[in-house]
């Protein structure tokens, strides 16, 4: 290790401060400020494992942007991140991005503890933009590419100065659209990583299926079905979102539908309601520029160059395990990740579809008999996907069943 600290400098970072934490782990930057709970409330069950205390170096900072989405320590500046070296170091480095339009200690709690505790080095973006209004940075999407790849090689610097030695082993991973980058990174710079796991991430290609031609149906049918209309059910079935996941449909409308329809459609066709910014919340199919009536199809000719160029090919270059479940009602799983296993090359790709799982963990708190948490999967996954670095083939891709003790994982 470096003796000293101040001399490990953040390639290409225009700001930087590097602290010696005796815990890097949530228990210890919860009390220290060296991360924000906000950024992960709710993506983790409360009966998740916290580690023992983790001692090492934390490195936070931002690379130049000139977007101000991002308030972490008062800075109002995009592209933070955040570089953890444990003391205790197996050699290895894994690089995220945050969820949704969250920040870069999102991953603080699902997967930063975990991977630490293990002796990993750690390293997150916050994608380069944040917020219900990231479409406003200007093709924020091909930026969240663009700021994992910097990261990527960033921290394997940063963990040379630190250790002496490059990692011996980089692993991508991530949580929904850091899921996505993930895919992205292992089809378009491979050569960075050795391998990855993907935490259910989001699907994007020119003809679909994605987000913006799945949802529109959703918020067409949703209301008509609250309303009594089994025809408007049949619609949310064939939409993806299977029976048995009604008793969260409510919720997602509420919070996740509606939104994350009219901000990613600002963000890949910002023409279709003209000066609108982010179309109108839960307007009523039939109102003039509705997002509830927006059809891909009719606007691919717009639309399809943006999605272009953020999409995925499934050619994937480095071994990938995927883990989805097949209670997700915000990226349902037959419109995202049996589509992506579908375009991926079996000898590089090993696909999980774990029984009852959702979209964030968090919600295995209120249904804990209905839901079961992703964690224990995602963790089973990346120690298969160590054990397929080393030489030993991991599972064949298959569908896990709910297990008596939901801290497991049949995978493992």
């Amino acid at each position: 290790m470096s003796p000293a600290h101040d001399s490990v400098a953040v390639p290409g970072a225009e700001h930087q401060q590097v602290a010696h934490l005796t815990d890097l782990t949530t228990t210890g930057t919860a009390l220290s400020g060296h991360t924000d709970p906000a950024d992960w409330a709710g993506l983790t069950s409360a009966a998740l494992p916290l580690p023992g205390a983790v001692p090492g170096l934390q490195i936070d900072g931002y690379f130049p942007d000139t977007s101000s989405t991002n308030t972490n320590h008062g800075w109002q500046h995009d592209s933070q991140f955040v570089l953890r070296l444990p003391d205790r170091w197996n050699g290895g480095l894994v690089v995220t991005g945050s969820p949704g339009v969250r920040e870069q200690y999102a991953n603080d709690r699902a997967i930063s503890d975990w991977v630490l505790s293990r002796g990993y080095a750690f390293a997150a973006t916050d994608k380069g933009n944040t917020g219900v209004q990231f479409y406003r940075d200007g093709r924020a999407i091909e930026e969240w590419n663009h700021r994992f790849t910097q990261l990527t090689l960033a921290a394997k610097s940063v963990v040379a100065q630190h250790y002496g030695r490059l990692p011996r082993r980089t692993i991508a991973t991530g949580i929904s659209n850091g899921g996505y980058l993930v895919r992205w990174q292992l089809e378009n710079r491979a050569f960075l990583y050795d391998g990855g796991v993907d935490w259910e991430g989001t699907l994007w290609t020119v003809a679909g299926p994605h987000l913006l031609t799945f949802l529109p149906a959703v918020l067409r049918a949703y209301p008509a079905y609250l309303a009594g209309d089994p025809a408007a059910h049949a619609q949310l079935v064939a939409a993806g979102f299977p029976a048995g996941t009604e008793f969260l449909w409510d919720y997602h409308y509420r919070y996740y539908w509606d939104l994350t329809q009219r901000i990613y459609r600002e963000e890949l066709d910002p023409g279709f309601d003209g000066a609108l910014e982010g179309g109108v919340p839960f307007c009523a199919s039939g109102t003039p520029l509705c997002d509830a009536d927006y059809s891909y199809v009719e606007r691919r000719r717009v639309a399809g160059p943006a999605v272009s160029r953020i999409a995925l090919t499934g050619k994937v270059k480095r071994p990938l395990l995927t883990v989805h479940g097949t209670y997700d009602v915000l990226l349902p799983i037959s419109q995202d990740s049996d589509v992506y296993a579908g375009m991926t090359p079996d000898r590089l790709h090993r696909y999980y579809r774990v029984e009852q799982g959702t979209h964030v963990d968090g919600l295995v708190d209120a249904y804990p008999d209905r839901l079961r948490p992703l964690a224990p999967c995602h963790r089973a996954a990346f120690v298969a996907l160590e054990r397929w670095l080393d030489g030993v083939a991991p599972p064949k891709s298959a569908t896990l069943p709910r297990p008596a003790d939901v801290a497991t994982c049949p995978l493992s």
